[in-house]
């Protein structure tokens, strides 16, 4: 498909920006003002956390990035070669004022023949994972962080670009008061972590019923919900086959990248939705799940099947009912979105090109080069009218 016929319906459901340090450090409370750090440590920033330093982003200040789309050619023909991780980085640059303000990104997105995005943090997902034994100071470092978000970039600028306020669910009454307080400002779309919650109680399913009341609020107020790869704490389990580590998603072990390819928190988290009986209750949410692929999906159906088979009386409804009204996925642009269309509708799958990260693509309209298997009405769906009637 020629691009000019997209022009004007192009939405991408997967861009970031790179925040400063004052993103998280800004709006904090005094309380919390030694929470979060950003130390020297052998002529390196380093962000320190609660006292422990994290190697999550190699440069937690991003005066220096990748280049966009500088690992394509490793996600098409993987790594014969054997390189490096660094020699699969190419050079750093500086980042662009585009990856920084929402009126350059603008200017970027005109270039690039994208009408709207959704845009999401890069460096914020550490947060709720090393914060998950103080649920009080995770509300109030994500609170924050929300704060300089739409102080910077606003929640919805212009109606073309839609940030994901972050909410964090450890506390529901909180939770609550965060959502409501981002939708006071014109937040649309929201970012959950596909992960157990934690809080004063220990970790928990946030489809459990006490999670009730934060999402009848969500679908009452027809918002977003997406959830983003992040750090969803399964570096805990790999810890137990190859010792302590951190979870760095730029420096994996052959084992911890096997392990983030068999163990999708994504997958889970859609099961917990399914089988804690949440999609069943608030049949009409809308989750998105973005930039966590697609391999998970099949067997996820398949899984929930069986089970579903051999314990009908325990569901409100079949499992794979729920899944294909309630979630919508953006799959890589390496996916088969034609075989993913007999597993979701056509109309819940979305373009995200994850721009400007290194594992997305250079340039984010290539994706449609990879959906030659569509039709050209299925393609206007994928490239930006199905997120459009989730947004709109």
């Amino acid at each position: 498909m020629e691009r000019s016929k997209l022009s004007g319906s192009v939405f991408d459901a997967d861009n970031h920006f790179y925040e400063p340090q004052e993103a998280l450090t800004r709006f904090l409370p005094d309380r919390y003002r030694d929470a979060i750090r950003f130390v020297e440590i052998e002529g390196r920033t380093k962000v320190a956390v609660l006292g422990q330093i994290s190697d999550y982003i190699p440069n937690p200040t991003f005066s220096r990035v990748a280049a966009p789309g500088v690992q394509e050619d490793y996600f098409r023909f993987g790594n014969p070669e054997g390189k490096s991780q660094r020699e699969i980085m190419g050079k750093a640059i500086e980042p662009l004022p585009a990856f920084r303000e929402p009126g350059a990104r603008m200017v970027l997105m005109d270039e690039q023949g994208l009408d709207r995005t959704l845009m999401f943090p890069t460096l914020a997902s550490l947060v709720e994972e090393r914060f998950r034994d103080d649920p009080d100071g995770m509300h109030a470092v994500i609170h924050a962080f929300n704060q300089w978000m739409e102080d910077t970039w606003s929640f919805n600028f212009q109606d073309r670009i839609y940030t994901t306020p972050i909410i964090t669910l450890a506390i529901v009454e909180k939770a609550i008061e965060e959502l409501d307080w981002v939708l006071e400002r014109g937040a649309k779309v929201v970012l959950v972590r596909p992960a157990p919650v934690p809080g004063l109680r220990g970790m928990r399913s946030f489809s459990l019923p006490e999670f009730d009341p934060f999402w009848a609020r969500v679908q009452a107020e027809r918002v977003v919900v997406t959830m983003h790869a992040s750090d969803s704490g399964y570096s805990r389990q790999a810890n137990e086959w190859e010792g302590p580590g951190e979870f760095r998603p730029f420096a994996a072990s052959t084992f911890r990248m096997y392990w983030s390819t068999a163990h999708s928190p994504i997958a889970d988290g859609l099961a917990a939705l399914a089988c804690h009986g949440t999609l069943a209750r608030f049949p009409d949410l809308c989750i998105v799940s973005v930039e966590n692929g697609s391999h998970w999906l099949a067997p996820l159906m398949e899984a929930l099947t069986g089970v579903y088979k051999k314990t009908p009386q325990n569901f409100a409804e079949d499992p794979l009912e729920g899944l294909r009204r309630n979630v919508w996925l953006s799959p890589f642009w390496e996916d088969d979105l034609r075989s993913l269309s007999d597993l979701l509708p056509i109309d819940h799958l979305l373009f995200g090109s994850d721009y400007p990260h290194p594992e997305g693509l250079r340039d984010p309209l290539t994706y449609i080069d990879h959906l030659d298997r569509l039709s050209d009405e299925e393609i206007r769906k994928v490239m930006g009218g199905n997120l459009s009637a989730l947004v709109d």
